[in-house]
């Protein structure tokens, strides 16, 4: 068949490809940026606290790395939090007040998120390492793309850029769905799934990974579940912060991660045992 200049042949990937990481996708906040993941539980706080009803930390993080609709949603699901919301309004919440506010969220995501826009540690050297195996960058975010816009560009600026974004309001659903995940896959030509790692610091992340059916990392010391800024983890006696990361590797475990890190910067010796994974013939 002659090809158009509005058609190409797809490449079929080599025997050897087939046993190759073709692409690493990355979540953000927790993982590569926003070391703690900070920026997210101020705002779903600040939201609800608008809307008459406080929240806890603990409650803003539970669903973490969901799409932020599917988030208000979830916290509002939390029978501590309907009780509250209950004697505060006198009504059950509904999907009317979930939209209004989402509404809400959007601006104060967008206003407060620069703030939290610094890479973690070891983001830039482990990227370039990935580059320089050859393999393709991808990431996806529980933020709307624009947020998700704010956080690309600041890290364009400290010199991370990957080669494609994919936001949750821009796919049938996010995560635990892996929708974001294979976007990201087409727009990079990444296949298969098993030469495709997705690494994140949430159950949803490590859902849609295993979702796609792709190589799953999850990250705890840096992540959602340690959920402390990087002073304030130094800070704390050696037991306290062995025993928050360890509740953290407790989570990602039970999620079905494959491997576990403490942060961005230890990826590339995972990324040598996936290869040696798939050179023997492993899946997923």
């Amino acid at each position: 068949m002659t090809t158009t200049p509005e058609m190409s042949t797809p490449t079929m990937p080599e025997p050897n490809r087939l046993r190759k990481i073709r692409a690493v996708v990355l979540d953000w906040a927790g993982t590569t940026q926003d070391f703690g993941s900070q920026a997210p539980v101020g705002a779903f706080i600040e939201v609800f606290a608008r809307n008459g009803v406080e929240i806890t930390k603990t409650e803003a993080r539970r669903h973490m790395g969901i799409y932020k609709l599917d988030h208000i949603r979830a916290i509002g699901a939390m029978p501590t939090v309907a009780e509250r919301w209950h004697k505060a309004h006198g009504t059950w919440l509904n999907e009317g007040d979930v939209q209004a506010m989402y509404r809400q969220l959007v601006p104060i995501q967008e206003a407060v998120l620069p703030n939290f826009c610094d890479l973690i540690p070891g983001t830039l050297e482990a990227m370039a390492e990935i580059r320089t195996r050859g393999y393709a960058i991808g990431s996806t975010t529980g933020y709307p793309r624009s947020v998700g816009a704010i956080a690309a560009q600041h890290a364009t600026a400290q010199g991370y850029e990957p080669d494609v974004v994919v936001c949750s309001d821009e796919v049938a659903a996010g995560r635990p769905e892996p929708w974001m995940l294979l976007a990201a896959m087409e727009k990079l030509r990444a296949f298969p799934p098993s030469c495709v790692v997705k690494v994140g610091d949430t159950e949803a992340d490590i859902a849609e990974g295993l979702n796609a059916g792709t190589w799953t990392v999850g990250i705890t010391r840096t992540g959602n579940y340690v959920g402390l800024g990087r002073d304030e983890l130094a800070a704390l006696r050696p037991i306290e912060r062995d025993q928050l990361i360890a509740h953290a590797a407790g989570v990602l475990r039970r999620a079905g991660a494959h491997y576990l890190i403490g942060s961005i910067a230890e990826l590339p010796p995972v990324l040598d045992a996936i290869e040696i994974s798939l050179s023997l013939g492993e899946r997923p």
